[in-house]
């Protein structure tokens, strides 16, 4: 049976992005994808649908082709906004007034220094959930204060196809440290296909690339104990485990080492810093917790 604690932690949890590498899916596919997990017994452990604003428009089609949305609830949906920032988000404004049946509630947007965050924080709408992805190569604090003060949200992309995609430990522990601190929520993308960090295939090719890939309870777990007042040292030991040894997942808490965090805190961690992750596969995700006996 799936804890209460676990449930928690990965309630809306995946953004699926079928559309991007390594699965690169046609429209149709992955809009058929998506429709099925939103019916399927994992269905609460599903996020938005992502697409770039210069393919909703495509989007829709797709889903008007299987009769999407079926429930009568409207598809959520995080759109990418390319280099027209200002055309994209007036497309996106007549998409949600047009389409009733898929709703972009959120924008993903590149920013590599202070100034562009601010310049993202002057045309965005302000009710728009607004995830400003940044670059995590140096010391990411003055990027994140810049978010902060503007109150959007962060992104880090925490892989790829390459090995080189990779961020490093230490560079991914502070970037969580430096979103808790003035609370800015964030979101992941690429290379959190797998629920504990270890070697992978980076691609579905015949003979892939391998690296050693993040594992998205790592992520999550550590931005959970920093609820607890997680140390950085801490912090890197948890993202660099390739095992949940002492790791606990019961319905009452999640705890690790001396942290320990309750169900309503961990509900906390979640709605107000750490958002979700974007992955190509829904499936994956599932399939692993239910091999490690976490998911049923």
């Amino acid at each position: 049976m799936t804890s209460k604690s676990l449930h928690t932690l990965l309630h809306t949890i995946v953004d699926y992005a079928g559309l991007f590498p390594p699965a690169g899916l046609p429209m149709a596919t992955a809009v058929a994808n998506y429709a099925q997990y939103r019916g399927s017994p994992h269905a609460w452990m599903l996020g938005r649908f992502v697409a770039p604003v210069s393919r909703l428009d495509e989007m829709h089609r797709a889903m008007h082709a299987i009769g999407a949305p079926e429930d009568g609830h409207a598809w959520r949906v995080s759109a990418l906004v390319g280099e027209d920032a200002v055309g994209d988000i007036a497309t996106v404004a007549a998409f949600n007034a047009a389409h009733p049946g898929a709703l972009v509630d959120a924008l993903e947007v590149k920013a590599s220094s202070v100034g562009e965050v601010g310049r993202v924080a002057a045309i965005v709408p302000r009710a728009m959930k607004t995830f400003v992805e940044i670059p995590v190569t140096e010391d990411p604090r003055d990027l994140v204060d810049a978010i902060a003060t503007t109150k959007l949200r962060a992104k880090i992309r925490t892989g790829g196809v390459t090995p080189a995609a990779f961020p490093p430990v230490d560079h991914v522990a502070l970037f969580l440290r430096a979103c808790y601190a003035p609370s800015v929520p964030f979101k992941a993308t690429a290379g959190l296909h797998h629920p504990v960090r270890g070697e992978r295939a980076l691609t579905y090719a015949a003979d892939p690339p391998r690296g050693v890939m993040h594992g998205f309870l790592n992520v999550f777990l550590a931005c959970a104990f920093h609820y607890n007042g997680l140390t950085i040292r801490d912090a890197q030991d948890l993202l660099n485990a390739t095992a949940l040894d002492g790791v606990i997942l019961d319905d009452e808490h999640v705890g690790w080492r001396e942290y320990a965090v309750s169900l309503a805190e961990l509900s906390i961690v979640r709605r107000r810093f750490a958002i979700a992750f974007g992955s190509c596969s829904f499936r994956e995700p599932v399939d692993d917790l239910m091999e490690m006996g976490l998911l049923t």
